[in-house]
């Protein structure tokens, strides 16, 4: 395993980290004797192969169902040192709903302390108040790290670029949990200013929310040749030395090999990357044309703008994906998270787009006069029943 220094913090963080979100039994809590011993064993199989590879950044959240509890039960089997271990608790209005949700955490845990603690989804304004107002959760979590519970203090976000920095700017986070890929990379700028105030940077979901790359289409297989899909995204990330980690949701133990596979290379990344690099743009300029390949996104409005709250701007970027990848069951999957995903994935899907005037909050875009056919047919490709939320399910 290859480590880094976790920003600030001073950790020395594997550059995979074990997530807790797809070994667990169930989203939601149930009592202990319920969870199956199938279960559980494939769970401690898990943590047991992550620990034999190096990965001893295990990462979970109070969101995550049984996962913290069932991690409660052999997580203190390892010497304490070896082990940083990271749960998440999501912001509320109420700091002593939030007080009483970090306690329990740490009780599922069954550990003194934790090294990380993530301000679990400041996502916008609201949740960010809620975090950093005089009163609020981070006052909480900073009485917890005096007591010595908690190491260090970060925060995740699914949040806008604009919300990420503003948070980060605070200079009150040790680290950050943010989205960033080959195919998303709008939150490089967050990435800068998380490096400038010397926060350690975890990459959330890189083969699930970066593309379902456990899945690829096999137009991205032979874009990505020589590499798979999700080992080229690997190096893509970790090749810019401002990643420290990138999460790993692990269903079970053989889901590490293909990521493994990475460590070998980054010394070569120079020279692997550039071709499959070159390859991908060519492509989408190919099958999107040039112009907009690399101007679709300029001048669109934010989904509080637009009529409707359609999110235009996530829209048009799943419909890139779907035309220049083949990548249509992954754009279908976040598609139609829009208009149940909260704060979480917000604004609304194009089904009602013929309806709307777009005319306004279009006016600063160079296709103004095509997008809402685009959101038509995107509608069309992608539409369908209603997805929810992993937690919600």
């Amino acid at each position: 395993m290859l480590y880094r220094r976790f920003g600030r913090t001073e950790l020395q963080m594997p550059v995979f980290s074990c997530g807790g979100m797809r070994y667990q039994y169930k989203w939601q809590d149930v009592p202990q004797e319920e969870i199956p011993h199938k279960n559980q064993q494939n769970l401690e199989a898990t943590i047991n192969k992550s620990l034999e590879i190096g990965i001893n950044h295990i990462e979970t959240a109070r969101g995550y169902g049984t996962s913290e509890v069932q991690l409660g039960r052999i997580l203190p089997k390892f010497p304490r040192q070896q082990l940083i271990i990271q749960t998440k608790v999501s912001p509320k209005a109420d700091a002593k709903e939030f007080e009483n949700t970090l306690e329990q955490s740490l009780k599922n845990l069954r550990l003194d302390y934790i090294d990380l603690l993530g301000i679990h989804g400041i996502n916008n304004r609201e949740t960010l108040e809620n975090t950093i107002r005089p009163g609020g959760c981070l006052e909480i979590a900073r009485k917890f790290q005096a007591q010595g519970k908690i190491r260090f203090i970060g925060f995740s976000t699914h949040g806008s670029t604009d919300i990420i920095i503003e948070a980060i700017k605070t200079n009150q986070f040790d680290y950050v949990n943010l989205h960033w890929y080959y195919i998303k990379q709008d939150n490089w700028a967050a990435i800068e200013a998380a490096t400038h105030h010397d926060m350690g940077v975890f990459i959330i979901s890189p083969s699930d929310k970066g593309g379902r790359l456990y899945d690829p289409p096999e137009k991205l297989v032979k874009l990505c040749d020589p590499l798979s899909p999700m080992v080229f995204n690997d190096l893509f990330c970790l090749s810019h030395p401002q990643v420290h980690t990138l999460s790993l949701g692990a269903a079970k133990p053989t889901d590490f090999d293909e990521h493994l596979k990475t460590l070998d290379l980054l010394d070569q990344a120079s020279e692997i990357l550039p071709p499959i690099l070159t390859r991908l743009e060519q492509e989408a300029i190919a099958t999107l044309g040039e112009d907009w390949a690399k101007n679709w996104h300029v001048g669109l409005p934010k989904h509080e703008e637009t009529p409707g709250n359609v999110n235009i701007p996530m829209i048009l970027w799943l419909w890139n994906l779907g035309v220049a990848y083949n990548m249509k069951e992954y754009a279908k999957m976040r598609y139609n998270l829009l208009g149940s995903g909260g704060h979480w994935f917000p604004g609304n899907k194009a089904s009602q787009i013929n309806q709307l005037d777009l005319r306004s909050c279009l006016q600063n875009s160079p296709y103004a006069d095509v997008i809402p056919s685009i959101l038509a047919e995107a509608d069309r490709i992608l539409g369908g029943e209603e997805v929810k939320r992993l937690s919600q399910s």
